[in-house]
């Protein structure tokens, strides 16, 4: 059958728009969320003004790909939600929890100032380590606007497939949170650009830094314009919230003067 989509669109997007958006380029401890939101804390307290903040996949816990500890994701939640009120600006990260039905997910929340949210289940579980025999995953797309801007929610892995991710001119950014290895660093730069060219939107890219039992994390967040270009990006191995700024009006001319989305094939995504 035929992927469902989620969406949670308010308006269309408007092209005299702009947003500042933050990217959180940061260490995750190990399996220690208490601490992990202590030094967030911390180091968002050092840039205030942006209408988004995008933080790493599995944010407070880091990458438990075969399950393993899984901490009480409401204490996440709720920093999150705590966050994004005195902030005035929305949130978004994934967290390993379990679900309402007792089904481990990597789940990315896109988390509002009134603390409400929507939220997308990882659909491409990462094999290779494992997260596929512990983890189920989602089988929506979603998408969401905030503030006149419309996003397509992906993790990680996610940014390999891009049919999945394939603009049909329902989005003008799409978001990838991750723990991206150094080892493949290359790989998760070259595919972020590839994913603006072919869909002629913004792409936020954040990846954390740092080490887990498996692996090292050097980086490389960045956010991407339309011609493939970096507008803001993080230097490798250091934390660090950097901010751009998506102006629609510039989306908009590119796509007008080149309507590289009405030549795209037609498709109907399986399961």
């Amino acid at each position: 059958m035929a992927i469902p989509q989620k969406h949670c669109i308010f308006a269309n997007s408007n092209s005299n728009l702009s947003m500042k958006v933050a990217i959180v380029q940061h260490d995750i401890v190990w399996a220690q969320p208490e601490e992990n939101l202590r030094q967030l804390s911390l180091l968002l307290d050092q840039q205030s003004g942006a209408d988004l903040y995008v933080l790493a996949e599995t944010f407070s816990s880091g990458f438990l790909a075969k399950g393993g500890v899984c901490q009480d994701y409401t204490a996440s939640l709720t920093w999150l939600q705590q966050q994004a009120r005195e902030k005035d600006a929305a949130f978004v990260t994934s967290i390993a929890l379990h679900d309402e039905n007792g089904l481990l997910r990597n789940r990315l929340y896109f988390i509002r100032p009134d603390g409400a949210y929507i939220h997308y289940d990882k659909r491409h579980l990462f094999g290779y380590a494992g997260e596929t025999d512990a983890y189920t995953a989602g089988q929506e797309r979603v998408i969401t606007e905030w503030r006149g801007i419309r996003f397509l929610l992906q993790v990680c892995y996610d940014l390999r497939f891009p049919v999945f991710s394939r603009n049909r001119q329902d989005y003008d950014a799409v978001i990838y949170v991750a723990n991206w290895p150094s080892s493949r660093i290359d790989v998760w730069q070259t595919l972020l650009k590839a994913r603006a060219l072919e869909n002629q939107c913004f792409v936020i890219g954040v990846n954390r830094i740092g080490k887990d039992p498996a692996c090292t994390y050097s980086g490389g967040s960045a956010i991407i314009d339309a011609y493939g270009k970096a507008i803001v990006h993080c230097t490798n191995d250091e934390e660090c919230v950097a901010m751009g700024e998506l102006n629609m009006e510039q989306l908009q001319q590119f796509k007008e003067k080149f309507p590289v989305l009405q030549d795209a094939d037609e498709f109907t995504l399986k399961t």
